[in-house]
């Protein structure tokens, strides 16, 4: 009953759109009609400011950490605790709170892997920030720390999260189809664009 109470929770947590109700409260603008019409700190970025972004980017990342960290407080289970971070991980992409729509859940699958293992999410992250910098498109970040969330789960021992992090990283490079084909069409926006 426990584990059940929990993927409930971590679902309505990983629901809750703060990009939406950051952009709407503060900005006044919709950013699932705006920019690349998506809820996520980069968008809210684009269109309300770095500060919001980040702020943004801090609330998403804690919707996916606090409820597995809170669940391995009482959950022993690495399968258990594995269908809790799915569940934070897909609320936020089919919220309840918008339709069952939501966004592409980079931020919240930060949040929930640092909860299963912090030095593995770190490290997968750190690479996500590297191809950023060096590409200036943050899907393609993404797109690394997909790929190598799993490799990291194995490196640092926690081989009970590579199944999960196998699954997520299929949802993320799922999510970011679209970034795939502009990507390989040349046409992805940078995150900085050039100056003329």
């Amino acid at each position: 009953m426990s584990t059940i109470l929990w993927l409930i929770i971590a679902y309505i947590l990983g629901s809750i759109p703060f990009g939406l109700i950051i952009a709407k409260s503060i900005c006044n603008i919709d950013p699932r009609l705006d920019g690349s019409k998506n809820t996520g700190a980069t968008n809210i970025a684009r269109l309300c400011g770095t500060k919001y972004g980040i702020i943004t980017l801090v609330l998403d990342v804690s919707k996916g950490l606090i409820p597995v960290l809170m669940a391995s407080a009482w959950i022993e289970s690495h399968l258990a605790l594995s269908l809790v971070t799915l569940a934070a991980i897909l609320g936020h992409i089919f919220s309840c709170f918008m339709r069952f729509k939501g966004g592409k859940a980079v931020a919240t699958t930060i949040g929930a892997f640092l909860a299963l293992s912090f030095w593995g999410t770190v490290f997968s992250a750190a690479m996500c920030l590297g191809v950023v910098a060096l590409s200036g498109h943050v899907s393609m970040g993404s797109l690394t720390l997909a790929l190598a969330l799993p490799v990291f789960m194995l490196l640092t021992g926690n081989f009970a999260y590579v199944p999960v992090a196998l699954i997520v990283m299929v949802i993320l490079f799922w999510r970011h189809r679209d970034n795939i084909y502009r990507l390989a069409r040349g046409e992805e926006n940078p995150w900085v664009k050039p100056k003329a």
